[in-house]
C-alpha cells in the first residue's frame, strides 16, 4: 500500500472566489466539455453507513502533507492507497478510461481532476452523482462561492479540493528578471523553459502575453498561440512540454522558467530559496480541482468518509499550510489568524481581489473550435 508519496516539506478571499465561480459559469456557457450532456441515466455512489475497508485515490503531486491520511486512517479505520499518477489532465483520462468504459473504476474510489475534465469524464458516464447526505461536513464547510459552478451547478458529482492560479515559477537567482509570460521567448533562456502540456493551462496565458484576454479569443488566435510555441520548441527555445513533473525540472536546474502552478513553487523552496511563484503582469488563471467518484467505485462510504475529513477546518488547516493553495473550506483563515498568522495573509492561499485582478477563468477554447484546437495542440505534444 502506498500512503504519501513524493512531494516536499512545505511553509505554509471569498470575494476572489466568488468572482471565480461566477467568471467560471459564464466560460463553460456553450462550450463543447467533451460530452453532449449525459444521455443515460446517471447512478448515485450511494452510501450504506459502514466505513472501513480500503480507499484508493487517484491524486495529483504536492497537494497533501504527511500527516493526513494516517491521521485520517487512524479515525475512520480506513487504509488508504494514495497515489500521486495525476501528472495531466488527459494523461490519467487515457490511463483510466479503460477500465470506465467497461464501467470499473481500476479499484478508485476517488480521482482528482480539473474543472472541464470532470465534466468529460460526467458527461461520458464515467463518474457517480455524490449522497449527499453522506457528506453533511462539506455541505456545512464549503465556500459558498464554491457551491455552484458552471461545470456542476449543484455539486451533484463533484467537491472541491483545492483552487489555485496558473502563472510562472521561476529560479529568480538565474532568471532575476521575469515578469512576463512573455519573458519563456527571451533567447537568453533558451533551453531553460518549460510550458504546461495543459491546453487549458498554457495556451490562455499566451493569449494574455499577446493583449488578448482569454474571453474575446477566437478559434484562430488560439490556433495562432499554439503555432507560435511550437516555433519555440522547434527552435530548442523550449526546452519541453511538461506534466507536473516540471517541477524535476526546476528542482534540478534543469529550467529556469516553467508555465506553473502556484502551491507547486512555495513547496520547491524548501529545498531552493531562490525559486518563486510569478505571477505575470499579463494576468495569470484561476482554477479548481476535484474530488469525484468514478462509476465502479468499490468503497463509496470511505470516499465520503474522506471527503468529510478534510473539509474539518482543523484538517483543512493542516493541508492549506503544506500546499499553499487555495482552500474551498470555511474557517481557515480564522485559525491562521490564531496560530500563523503570516499564513492567514498569503495571497496564494488567500488571494486578494486586487490580486487577482488580472486573472482570468477563461480556459476553454470558442465552442465551435474545441476540435480543431485540441486537435492542432495534439499535434505539437507529439511533434507533429
Amino acid at each position: 500500500m502506498d500512503t504519501v508519496r513524493g512531494g516536499s516539506r512545505a511553509r505554509g478571499l471569498i470575494t476572489v472566489l466568488t468572482a471565480l465561480a461566477a467568471a467560471l459559469l459564464l466560460a463553460a456557457c456553450g462550450s463543447d466539455l467533451g460530452g453532449g450532456g449525459n444521455e443515460g441515466e446517471v447512478t448515485t455512489a450511494e452510501a450504506t453507513g459502514t466505513v472501513g475497508g480500503e480507499l484508493v485515490i487517484s491524486q495529483w503531486p504536492f497537494y497533501i502533507d504527511r500527516n493526513t491520511i494516517p491521521e485520517f486512517e487512524k479515525q475512520d479505520g480506513v487504509k488508504v492507497d494514495y497515489i500521486e499518477d495525476v501528472n495531466d489532465n488527459n494523461e490519467i483520462f487515457a490511463k483510466l478510461r479503460p477500465d470506465l468504459q467497461n464501467g470499473e473504476s481500476a479499484d478508485r474510489s476517488i480521482i482528482v481532476v480539473s474543472d472541464w475534465m470532470a465534466r468529460k469524464m460526467y458527461d461520458l458516464g464515467y463518474l457517480q452523482n455524490l449522497d449527499k447526505d453522506a457528506i453533511p461536513t462539506v455541505n456545512e464547510n464549503m465556500l459558498d462561492s464554491l457551491k455552484s459552478t458552471s461545470i456542476d451547478p449543484d455539486r451533484s458529482y463533484t467537491v472541491p479540493w483545492q483552487s489555485g492560479l496558473t502563472g510562472l515559477v521561476v529560479n529568480t537567482k538565474e532568471a532575476p528578471d521575469v515578469t512576463s509570460i512573455n519573458d519563456i521567448f527571451d533567447p537568453k533562456y533558451k533551453g531553460k523553459v518549460t510550458v504546461l502540456t495543459e491546453l487549458r493551462d498554457t495556451v490562455p496565458m499566451i493569449l494574455q502575453g499577446n493583449g488578448i484576454e482569454p474571453e474575446d479569443a477566437t478559434t484562430q488566435d488560439w490556433i495562432d498561440a499554439i503555432d507560435q510555441l511550437d516555433e519555440a520548441v522547434k527552435s530548442g527555445q523550449i526546452r519541453k512540454l511538461t506534466g507536473n513533473d516540471y517541477t524535476d525540472d526546476i528542482a534540478r536546474g534543469d529550467a529556469v522558467i516553467a508555465v506553473g502552478w502556484s502551491g507547486d513553487a512555495v513547496q520547491l523552496q524548501a529545498d531552493n530559496a531562490d525559486i518563486e511563484f510569478v505571477k505575470p503582469e499579463d494576468g495569470c488563471l484561476l482554477w479548481s480541482d476535484n474530488m469525484v467518484i468514478p462509476i465502479g467505485a468499490p468503497n463509496p462510504d470511505a470516499a465520503y468518509a474522506f471527503m468529510n475529513y478534510v473539509y474539518d477546518p482543523a484538517n483543512q488547516t493542516q493541508i492549506a499550510e503544506y500546499n499553499s493553495y487555495i482552500t474551498p473550506v470555511k474557517g481557515v483563515q480564522e485559525i491562521f489568524r490564531k496560530e500563523t498568522p503570516e499564513l492567514a495573509e498569503s495571497e496564494l492561499i488567500f488571494p486578494t481581489e486586487e490580486y487577482t485582478a488580472d486573472c482570468s477563468t477563461i480556459d476553454n477554447p470558442p465552442a465551435e473550435g474545441v476540435q480543431e484546437v485540441e486537435d492542432r495542440w495534439q499535434q505539437l505534444i507529439s511533434g507533429g
